[in-house]
């Protein structure tokens, strides 16, 4: 008989996108092989971090080792699965915490979800790779906000965006200079960093890498296409989409953005799941930004990815645990 893994599945988080992350992690919960698991649901807010259990009823989790006391017994647990979308499931403080507590977690490292959380960093390490971005403006919260300067060097329309925030929250496409202040301090309500971006008028797609039984796999490409103005939360959660999978791409279109997704992956020694967001310009595929712990829901991109390429969601999340498993025995043996 195979023993059964205990599997904490963290969800909630510190970020306006907590509610998308329920509904993922609640995903996980349903979707888990109860022969093979023992799934823990475990909301992780600001004000409390508790077990939540099928009637609701919460318990509080011991932070000194990521445990639970259920009826004067002890659970600690064999692997998280991280379903937090923004901080602190994608930004690397819950990474850092089971790293230190050498509990296996389903998504990346520590520095690599740092690095991909902040656009700033994340592009600025990877363009010397040769990977192509908008040209962009900064600003940090404080910093005279010099409106010509800001058009002189992205041009208009551009994209006002917090540096370090998911789903499209703090965002907006500013057509005319005046625009700019509001949607500055839009941005600024998320993040006290923000990045501007020119725009890139282009066929927008979304490119799912994960470690797959091992490997570096691709899976197929969804092209965007929003109702709205760009793909903006509106687009992304309430339908105001077409998210079409296999993307309509040529097929040297096709095999370029795959190698680049790819090589970003291994560039940033990536694990886990990712999503990569391009816009086509003139043919070539210029990176937008990475997500490392993307929507898990049926309908979200990366599980639409998954099931063209013939993974259920079963297999999905099954093969992010015995992947992060398996890693950890790694390391105990390189120790």
């Amino acid at each position: 008989m195979i023993e059964k893994k205990n599997i904490a599945i963290i969800m909630g988080g510190y970020s306006s996108e907590y509610k998308i992350s329920l509904t993922s992690g609640n995903v996980v919960y349903e979707t888990l092989d109860r022969k093979k698991y023992n799934p823990y649901r475990i909301h992780i807010f600001k004000d409390k971090w508790v077990y939540v259990d099928d009637d609701d009823l919460e318990l509080p989790i011991d932070k000194n080792d990521f445990s639970i006391n259920i009826d004067g017994y002890k659970i600690t647990f064999d692997c998280v699965f991280n379903a937090i979308h923004g901080s602190p499931g994608e930004d690397g403080y819950m990474q850092g915490y089971f790293e230190l507590l050498k509990i296996p977690h389903t998504s990346c490292g520590m520095y690599q979800a740092a690095v991909t959380f902040n656009k700033r960093d994340c592009l600025s390490i990877l363009k010397p790779y040769g990977i192509k971005t908008a040209t962009s403006y900064y600003l940090n919260l404080g910093d005279i906000v010099d409106e010509n300067a800001i058009v002189t060097k992205v041009g208009l329309p551009c994209f006002v965006k917090a540096n370090k925030a998911g789903s499209s929250f703090g965002v907006t496409k500013v057509h005319k200079k005046e625009d700019l202040q509001a949607a500055i301090a839009v941005a600024f309500k998320e993040d006290d960093e923000i990045i501007i971006e020119s725009f890139l008028n282009g066929t927008e797609v979304s490119v799912g890498v994960i470690t797959y039984k091992g490997n570096t796999t691709v899976l197929p490409i969804t092209e965007i296409v929003s109702e709205n103005d760009f793909f903006d939360y509106e687009a992304k959660y309430l339908g105001k989409s077409q998210e079409i999978t296999p993307a309509r791409l040529t097929p040297e279109q096709e095999e370029n953005v795959n190698i680049l997704a790819k090589k970003i992956y291994e560039v940033l020694r990536m694990t886990g799941f990712s999503r990569s967001e391009f816009i086509f310009k003139d043919g070539d595929p210029y990176l937008l930004e990475i997500n490392t712990v993307p929507g898990l829901t049926k309908e979200s991109i990366l599980p639409q990815q998954a099931a063209a390429a013939g993974i259920s969601l079963a297999d999905l999340f099954d093969n992010a645990i015995q992947e992060s498993l398996k890693a950890s025995l790694s390391s105990l043996k390189v120790e």
